[in-house]
């Protein structure tokens, strides 16, 4: 009669096979392509010795295709709950050594009760996703299993943070639930994300690329605007990731973690030169954006997407923020299709878990021509306007130079919702540039003088004189303070403190209709 040790020795024996996944020999392969296990990439995520596993001996019970002669250890995917940076996490590792990390009916459960247990427990849920799309052998339930983990990420989006790391692979299907999380995270060269794959459209249209220059990180960092993050390499990748959870909360009962807050003086006297006087000069608004928050804390999201507008999160006085920033020194920081995407559902995420919200405004308009009129710039921009409205967490905004017509409005304006609008003393504030303003005002004076160069002149000077000023918009309440630009993060500082408390609600209604 076996004895309990037998039994333990034996347990000891099942979880070390389970271990080695696909067996040394695709671990093996798996490093030379330049990649990482499921396991490796786990212990670097989370903080040593605090990850536990669950449903470790879960197996597939397909009997078709030669299935049932195939072993396949935790069914391709590792599920667990660790700790990064001393706060809980859940998360799931998809293991390419078994299955090719192909999602079949198992494996997909084993997800699905992770996020169950994400979501029940208040804490953040991360995907470190490396598969092959769904499992064929197993047919229709692995679309299922598709099913399963995409309503989970849509019914708890807005309740936990929700993050994807695409580690190699990523088609069909599976590309749909990282598309629905809140970050997407890539690797360059070993990582790509597509609906079909090269050879399937070679196929139908005769187009020919390669899986890289179709869906590869750079494509998806700055042409589609899918992913938010990237990285050289997967060590690199996984530091990225927990950067980011420590600026956020566990969910969206919480507010984000404050840090020790700095010493430094408030006082920026270097804010004067940041900007050029001339108002049509362009400049970069990160020199603005690193002098207001805490040093070295700015985090920037989907940096190399809609470069005309610079989004991420920082730390004033070491509290998490969002920022929204117009960029003059690309498209004269207006405001287009992709950057009105990129800047709407970046400030739905920090209404969704209570990160304020700091608007650094310099913006011509809405920008110009056939293309964005045809490509939807109408229903695109509302989205700025329809996010900056619902969102109830502290919303500031500083007007650095230029806030014209629609997009002024759209900004985070007093009249959409906005707590508190500063202005520098240079901001100009209208329906249009004085340049333009004046040449349709006063055509006909200009035309009609013996010089209509000067009388343009003198015509410009008049309006800016009248209008493109910060004090007529404070004269009526629409600016709360005019400010001396070296004050902006002392302002900033005490505008959030007082601001700490707020609680503002919206009418009753199980949830709006944004313009997507």
């Amino acid at each position: 009669m076996a004895d309990i040790y037998e039994k333990i020795n034996e347990l000891y024996d099942r979880r070390r096979e389970i271990e080695l996944g696909g067996g040394d020999e695709r671990i093996e392969k798996q490093h030379e392509k330049g990649k990482l296990t499921a396991r490796e990439r786990i212990e670097l995520l989370v903080d040593p010795g605090s990850f536990v596993e669950l449903n470790p001996f879960i197996e597939h019970r397909s009997r078709d295709f030669g299935l049932e002669n195939q072993k396949g250890p935790g069914d391709g995917v590792v599920t667990g709950y660790g700790k990064v940076n001393g706060r809980p996490i859940y998360l799931f590792s998809q293991d390419f050594t078994v299955f090719g990390g192909a999602l079949g009916e198992m494996h997909a459960n084993k997800i699905a009760n992770v996020m169950d247990l994400a979501a029940k427990n208040g804490a953040p849920f991360v995907g470190l996703n490396d598969s092959g799309g769904a499992r064929i052998q197993e047919g229709v339930v692995s679309l299922d299993g598709y099913g399963k983990i995409f309503y989970r990420n849509s019914i708890y989006s807005g309740v936990i943070p929700q993050i994807s790391v695409i580690m190699g692979p990523c088609a069909g299907g599976a590309v749909y639930s990282p598309a629905i999380t809140d970050f997407v995270f890539m690797v360059e060269k070993t990582s790509q994300m597509f609906i079909t794959g090269p050879k399937v459209i070679e196929t139908v249209t005769g187009e020919k690329i390669s899986a890289e220059d179709l869906g590869g990180a750079k494509v998806h960092n700055t042409i589609s605007g899918n992913a938010h993050f990237k990285g050289s390499t997967e060590e690199e990748v996984i530091e990225q990731v927990r950067l980011l959870l420590s600026y956020l909360p566990q969910n969206n009962e919480e507010k984000p973690p404050r840090n020790e807050q700095d010493t430094e003086d408030d006082y920026r006297p270097e804010l004067t030169d940041a900007i050029p006087f001339d108002a049509i000069r362009p400049y970069d608004v990160r020199n603005v954006i690193n002098q207001v928050v805490d040093e070295g804390s700015f985090l920037e999201v989907q940096q190399d997407f809609a470069r005309n507008i610079v989004v991420g999160l920082a730390r004033v006085k070491g509290e998490t923020v969002g920022l929204v920033c117009n960029q003059p020194k690309v498209m004269a920081g207006g405001l287009d299709i992709d950057s009105s995407d990129k800047a709407a559902r970046f400030i739905r995420f920090c209404d969704s878990f209570n990160i304020p919200i700091i608007t650094f405004e310099d913006v011509t308009g809405f920008f110009p021509g056939v293309k964005q009129e045809h490509g939807g710039i109408i229903r695109h921009g509302a989205k700025i306007l329809y996010a900056y409205s619902e969102a109830t967490v502290p919303k500031l905004t500083i007007i650095l130079r230029k806030a014209y017509g629609g997009a002024y409005v759209a900004l985070n304006s007093k009249s959409i919702g906005a707590d508190l609008v500063f202005a520098w003393p240079n901001a100009e504030i209208a329906v249009m540039g004085p340049q333009g303003a004046a040449n349709i005002i006063f055509a006909r004076e200009i035309a009609g003088s013996e010089d209509p160069e000067a009388t343009r002149a003198q015509k410009i000077e008049e309006y800016r004189e009248k209008f493109a000023n910060p004090y007529v918009a404070a004269s009526m309440g629409m600016v709360d303070d005019v400010i001396d630009p070296r004050e902006t993060r002392i302002k900033i500082i005490q505008s959030l403190e007082m601001l700490r408390n707020k609680k503002e609600s919206r009418p009753y209604k199980k949830h709006g209709n944004i313009p997507l």
